[in-house]
């Protein structure tokens, strides 16, 4: 008698707790945008240029080095920020400078961004540098998009596929 009322109370103990699981589970309900919005992901890695240029070694200091670690061109790792501008029908929605990865300053570059805005049709501008250049920009696209409500539009960069890509 003991045993079953044991098994008895320890179901009853899984069913609560699975019924505590299954509530929380779909409450409180998650919104992922407004309904009346569309949301524009500003999302890439990407690796700005050397900071420095490659240097020629010399036949003496190559001879300096251990074998393994002779290679005629000493190249800096550091790379340069990324500038990066979004803009949407003529407004700046985001600027910024993107510094690169890694503790030496090497890896890429990465954002990931995300901006709602209302449904319709607008103009999208993106724009990067990743080169010493002070002035302009070494990617730019531009293009009419016509946003849904709910729809998740996405703005990568492959410099590889010539810039950027609206998705």
């Amino acid at each position: 008698m003991h045993k079953l009322v044991q098994l008895v109370g320890q179901a009853i103990a899984y069913a609560l707790f699975a019924v505590a699981i299954g509530y929380f589970a779909t409450r409180p309900a998650y919104t992922h945008l407004d309904p009346d919005k569309a949301l524009i992901k500003l999302s890439f890695s990407h690796a700005g240029q050397r900071k420095g240029e490659c240097r020629r070694l010399t036949p003496e200091e190559l001879a300096e080095l251990a074998p393994n670690m002779r290679r005629p061109l000493d190249c800096p790792r550091e790379r340069l920020p990324l500038r990066v501008e979004l803009l949407l029908d003529g407004e700046t929605v985001f600027q910024g400078e993107l510094p690169p990865s890694g503790l030496a300053g090497d890896g890429a570059s990465t954002v990931y961004r995300k901006f709602p805005v209302a449904p319709g049709q607008h103009r999208l501008n993106a724009r990067l540098r990743d080169t010493a250049r002070t002035e302009g920009f070494d990617y730019e696209s531009e293009q009419d998009i016509v946003l849904e409500p709910s729809q998740v539009f996405v703005v990568d960069f492959k410099s590889a596929l010539g810039g950027f890509i609206f998705l």
